[in-house]
């Protein structure tokens, strides 16, 4: 195909070969299936702020920080200067926890580095070489599911203790391949310590990943995995091989507004996602 004009610096310094075709293109991204050298993997090309429909970014944003101080403060002000940092930051997000995912023993594509606003990383392929399918293009068994959930909550837990929420998880973000769940998507990921919205974006996301694996494994829906890790994980408690039972008791003695709040805004947040979910299915699209 012919090379997009984002990608043709890369070929041009070597970085990168051949582009082989688009994989998709979505609300923050476009990917696409590259070759350097032998291998074949894939490049994300950001799309800039102003063309991105990735809502609320500011919540997604809180608690980060910058070792540069005069960077910071132009991010704060919003000066051209700060929104083009803004814009690395927000791409180095995704670079730093793909790093951080896979030393806490977490499956995400391996990371091959950022330039001028385009992540190289492996391609994540089936048993056949073909790319491998999202979460949502799957049919899984009873069996599937129950041990592909168990699978995801251990990986959420693992990057709860690594500081990291996803922000965004959903069948949307999880590709199957052979061996399993792969998480992809992390721009936006918070610090769990450093922003007011960690709680409520975990609780998201344990959520829709419950209920999507419950449609597979009716029995799913009883349990309280988000309510559980987060009580853990506030007492200091949750470590990364913690086994969940995915029971909790809320404290009927002593109402925790904040945990309500939460609850609420979590069930919100699911209600626009699956609205969403249409108009996702419609923006993104695969070349044979």
């Amino acid at each position: 195909m012919k090379t997009p004009i984002r990608l043709q610096p890369l070929v041009d310094d070597g970085l990168v070969d051949e582009v082989i075709s688009q994989l998709m293109s979505g609300k923050e991204a476009t990917v696409y299936m590259i070759r350097c050298g032998a291998d074949i993997r894939c490049a994300k090309v950001y799309k800039e702020a102003t063309k991105r429909s990735f809502k609320k970014a500011a919540q997604y944003q809180e608690g980060r920080k910058t070792k540069n101080s005069r960077r910071g403060r132009a991010m704060e002000k919003g000066s051209k200067y700060g929104r083009e940092e803004q814009e690395k930051a927000w791409q180095n997000a995704e670079v730093d926890a793909l790093y951080q995912c896979a030393a806490a023993q977490i499956r995400v594509p391996v990371p091959y580095g950022c330039f001028d606003g385009v992540l190289l990383m492996e391609l994540i392929t089936d048993a056949n070489g073909d790319v491998a399918p999202r979460l949502n293009d799957v049919n899984l068994t009873h069996a599937q599911a129950m041990s592909q959930h168990h699978t995801m909550m251990g990986y959420i837990v693992r990057m709860l203790c690594a500081g990291i929420v996803h922000g965004d998880l959903s069948e949307f973000n999880v590709l199957v391949d052979s061996h399993g769940p792969v998480i992809i998507d992390l721009p936006q990921a918070v610090d769990a310590s450093a922003n007011n919205n960690a709680r409520a974006m975990l609780y998201r996301d344990v959520n829709n990943m419950t209920e999507y694996y419950g449609q597979f494994a009716p029995e799913l829906l009883q349990t309280k995995y988000a309510k559980e890790m987060w009580a853990l994980y506030e007492q200091g408690e949750l470590e990364p091989d913690t086994v969940l039972t995915g029971q909790f008791e809320d404290d009927t003695d002593l109402a925790d507004i904040d945990s309500v709040l939460d609850e609420i805004n979590a069930a919100y947040e699911d209600a626009q996602f699956k609205k969403q979910r249409q108009q996702a299915i419609d923006n993104d699209h695969y070349d044979d």
